[in-house]
């Protein structure tokens, strides 16, 4: 799979059930050419008017199925939402 075909894909907690979003970013370990982290972005303010200050940073520790058309993570979404940086 292609990094960028996770930018299609939902991205779903198991723990809850509840709908993160959709794949924005990735952090790639170079030395091992294995994917570290997807990058969510966060509950935005005011129904999305002003931006997103914060984002959820998933570590691949926390992904338990990629699927065709979703990912399921395993995470307490309050520890893993972190400030964006831009």
């Amino acid at each position: 799979m292609r990094i960028g075909d996770m930018k299609h894909k939902e991205v779903i907690n198991t723990i809850d059930g509840s709908r993160l979003g959709y794949v924005c970013d990735v952090e790639i370990d170079w030395t091992t050419g294995r994917v570290k982290t997807l990058i969510i972005p966060g509950p935005s303010k005011m129904m999305g008017l002003f931006g997103r200050e914060l984002e959820y940073v998933v570590p691949w520790s926390n992904i338990k199925k990629v699927g065709e058309d979703i990912i399921l993570v395993e995470l307490a979404t309050e520890e893993f939402l972190q400030e964006a940086k831009f």
